[in-house]
């Protein structure tokens, strides 16, 4: 006798790529998640996005260091 399996949606099938997410919720919410080392942006980018970064949430953790020590 097989036994039915319910999976609830989200919980299952396959795993949806990382960038297909950000893009999606870019095209639908406007949200928008970057890397700030996307190698994809230009030098000029980066530091935008890092500033926009530190503007709306302060700076990263451990910036500023050198990890030397």
């Amino acid at each position: 006798m097989k036994t039915m399996t319910f999976t609830p949606r989200g919980f299952g099938g396959e795993r949806r790529d990382p960038d297909r997410v950000k893009r999606e919720g870019w095209r639908s919410q406007g949200l928008l998640a970057v890397l700030v080392d996307d190698h994809r942006l230009t030098w000029p980018e980066r530091e935008l996005v890092r500033q926009l970064g530190e503007k709306l949430y302060g700076k990263q953790a451990g910036a500023g260091e050198t990890g030397h020590g």
